[in-house]
């Protein structure tokens, strides 16, 4: 049996886990200047929760503020949450949601979720690395690549910013308190 599917079937795995975003973080990459070079950044402000109910019902969902892009430029910043990239005062949040997973084997899991952004959604599979942590905690950690245009995310001055926008995440996970 694999390393994630003993940790759905056992019983400490069973209930609601909170995101421990001190302890986490969703970064992106974009191309630009006709892909030579890139831009990195992260989301800032996000939260979320994830349910197991048994081995073969998992769920979950990561509410990300589309405001708190960081690029580590501000004029940049400004720009992307404008109309014609996130539009984050007419959209305020990016969600991701889980509706179920299974191991795939070893440390990893494979997950079937759907990414919102603007409004519109879209499928999102995600591979991702599942690390249980010393303290009861567990560690997800995932990467993907999606369209922005898909998503209506379609800023591009002159052309030179790239369709395809890479996504990390490495998100920590503790078992909900009870009470």
């Amino acid at each position: 049996m694999s390393t994630v599917a003993t940790f759905l079937s056992s019983p400490k795995a069973v209930g609601v886990w909170s995101l421990d975003t001190g302890q986490s973080h969703i970064k992106f990459e974009n191309g630009t200047m006709w892909g030579a070079l890139k831009v990195r950044g992260a989301f800032t402000d996000f939260t979320g929760s994830g349910e197991i109910k048994d081995a073969n019902t998992v769920t979950g969902r990561i509410d990300i503020k589309a405001a708190s892009v960081d690029t580590g430029l501000g004029t940049r910043d400004h720009d992307l949450r404008r109309s014609n990239f996130f539009d984050s005062d007419r959209y305020p949040d990016i969600t991701v949601v889980v509706n179920g997973g299974q191991s795939a084997g070893g440390n990893t899991a494979q997950l079937d979720a759907q990414l919102t952004v603007k409004g519109i959604t879209g499928p999102l599979p995600l591979k991702v690395d599942v690390t249980p942590l010393d303290d009861g905690a567990v560690r997800l950690t995932t990467e993907a690549t999606v369209t922005r245009k898909q998503f209506a995310v379609e800023g591009n001055f002159l052309g030179m910013v790239g369709n395809r926008t890479r996504l990390r995440a490495s998100l920590v996970f503790r078992p909900a308190t009870s009470g």
